[in-house]
């Protein structure tokens, strides 16, 4: 391997390995889990989409070593956390990776096929300037909001009707 792409990726490694569950309960405190899941149980009685958010302090050896990169953690993960199990395929997962200060944001086609890039584009970018100033908690509580308001612009539950909890509202530590 050529020295100067032996050198990012060494950096990269450690980074990932250094960044721990610690990191992450400073980052994201046990308050700022709680109010994420209650925005995400407010924003389910609104809509019939399902929210599901998911935090990891680094990513595993075996993506590091294939050089993978967040976005394909989270489309994996997507998978796992059954995100894309939803009656209406309108399930979104918001994903954040400490480690890299990487936000990713995957949603279900029923979702996706009616929300544009440039919509995707700017939740996104609203995140990444709350982590730029480490702003957590802020930063996901605004994508939530925003996922929720396109959630209730494209798929609103009409009056008396109930959203069946899907997925559970917890925010996914791993």
């Amino acid at each position: 391997m050529p020295q100067q792409q032996q050198k990012p990726f060494l950096s990269r490694l450690l980074k990932h390995r250094w960044t721990d569950q610690t990191d992450l309960a400073r980052a994201l405190p046990a308050t700022a889990i709680a109010g994420l899941e209650a925005a995400v149980r407010a924003s389910e009685a609104r809509h019939s989409g399902e929210i599901c958010v998911c935090v990891e302090a680094g990513l595993p050896m075996s993506y590091l070593s294939k050089r993978l990169s967040a976005r394909q953690r989270a489309v994996t993960l997507f998978g796992k956390l059954r995100v894309w199990d939803t009656e209406a395929n309108n399930g979104v997962l918001i994903y954040l990776l400490l480690a890299d200060h990487a936000i990713e944001i995957i949603a279900d086609r029923g979702l996706n096929a009616k929300v544009s890039e440039a919509q995707w584009a700017a939740i996104v970018e609203t995140l990444r300037s709350h982590l730029r100033s480490s702003q957590f908690e802020q930063g996901l509580q605004a994508a939530v909001a925003a996922v929720d308001g396109l959630l209730h612009q494209q798929f609103p539950l009409a009056p008396g009707q109930s959203n069946p909890n899907e997925l559970a509202d917890a925010v996914v530590i791993l």
